[in-house]
């Protein structure tokens, strides 16, 4: 089982809470689940210098918070809270064209009875960023791209992580690896990361590399100690 499906995805509910927190009816479900998606792209590219790791959503009728979970929440909120003010009004920007109910007991107002969509912003820390398996796969693609050796900044990775204290890591490469013209699969690994056991907090990410030679996927999985 551990083998066929997301390791995150296989323990939200018991080891990870839920990216969207929210509730919605039949109608508007399907229009706020492709709004959380497109807000994370568009935090993705324009956050990638801070180092975003996640994007956690909550809403409530009116209003909509948002909390950044980065390695360099400096970065974000800006000299005096200027930054986080410029992110603020872009979020709104964004979500202007979209002021949608999300209750059932709001399904037959209009979008323009809901009013303003107010935004709430957080930024969070991530404490340990060699621990975070979206920020190990981001680090790891960035270099593949700017043609470093993958055997050193894989093995080096690696390291980092188990430096770190966690219990076991896996990075597996696969596609044209250092140009090569058939596509393989290489894997590095230390510790343990047991896929199957629900109580272990796995993390896991994937980021594509795009090289001169095509992409390269980059999986991590993570295990944490719990």
């Amino acid at each position: 089982m551990g083998q066929k499906i997301n390791p995150k995805g296989f323990r939200i509910g018991i080891v990870f809470p839920w990216g969207s927190r929210w509730f919605a009816d039949k109608k508007h479900y399907k229009e706020l689940v492709y709004e959380d998606a497109k807000l994370r792209d568009i935090l993705q590219n324009k956050l990638k210098p801070a180092g975003l790791a996640q994007v956690v959503i909550e809403r409530s009728i009116n209003k909509i918070k948002v909390s950044l979970f980065v390695s360099r929440p400096g970065v974000v909120i800006g000299r005096g809270g200027s930054g986080l003010e410029e992110l603020k009004k872009f979020i709104e920007k964004q979500l202007s064209g979209h002021q949608l109910p999300t209750f059932p007991y709001d399904a037959k107002k209009s979008v323009a009875d809901t009013g303003r969509m107010k935004v709430e912003l957080a930024v969070e820390p991530v404490k340990e960023p060699n621990l975070n398996a979206f920020l190990v796969a981001q680090t790891v693609s960035d270099q593949l791209m700017k043609r470093m050796p993958h055997k050193r900044v894989c093995n080096q990775m690696v390291e980092r992580v188990m430096t770190a204290g966690a219990k076991g890591v896996r990075i597996l490469l696969s596609g044209r690896i250092n140009g090569a013209e058939i596509a393989r699969r290489e894997k590095y690994q230390a510790g343990t990361v047991p896929l199957s056991t629900i109580r272990e907090e796995v993390d896991f990410a994937i980021v594509p590399s795009l090289t001169k030679s095509g992409y390269v996927g980059v999986k991590v999985w993570i295990c944490r100690k719990s």
